[in-house]
């Protein structure tokens, strides 16, 4: 990702439906509020936020696994939202779990201490979106090994 922007824009198709028409060669999307406000004909904007965090830190650690030539190929990241109510008794995403799991052992991965104590912070969403709410982290080798725990926050 270089600087600039990010420009797209809404186009209502029907209640909570929209289209997102970006200006880029990025592919239109279809978003949706689940029900009983939308059909779920789409991703929501809470899932979108978690799936941006997820995507950009798995994408954050490829570049560095790539960066010192290293595999990165079979990875697989699972995130959840967790969504609740705040003091004002407001529906919100309170914080954002995520697990990425290496497609390699441990000792498949030459500097793999400098590549973890890295990536994180080279993630232009998570960093934005922990100074909002936390961001709980956990990178695991393909045998489900704990490589690191993290939280990113303000």
């Amino acid at each position: 990702m270089s600087e600039g922007s990010v420009n797209l824009r809404l186009e209502q198709q029907q209640g909570y439906r929209f289209t997102a028409v970006f200006d880029s060669d990025t592919p239109d999307l279809i978003t949706d509020e689940p029900a009983p406000l939308g059909q779920s004909a789409g991703p929501s904007p809470a899932e979108l936020l978690v799936t941006a965090v997820a995507n950009c830190l798995t994408d954050s650690l490829i570049f560095a696994l790539n960066k010192f030539k290293q595999p990165s190929n079979g990875m697989r990241t699972e995130a959840v939202g967790e969504i609740g109510r705040n003091q004002a008794n407001r529906l919100r995403v309170l914080k954002v779990s995520v697990t990425i799991t290496l497609g390699q052992t441990a000792d498949q991965i030459e500097r793999l201490e400098r590549i973890l104590g890295q990536f994180e912070q080279f993630c232009t969403v998570s960093q934005s979106v922990a100074q909002c709410l936390p961001i709980h982290l956990r990178v695991l080798d393909s045998n489900a090994a704990v490589l690191k725990e993290s939280v990113l926050e303000a």
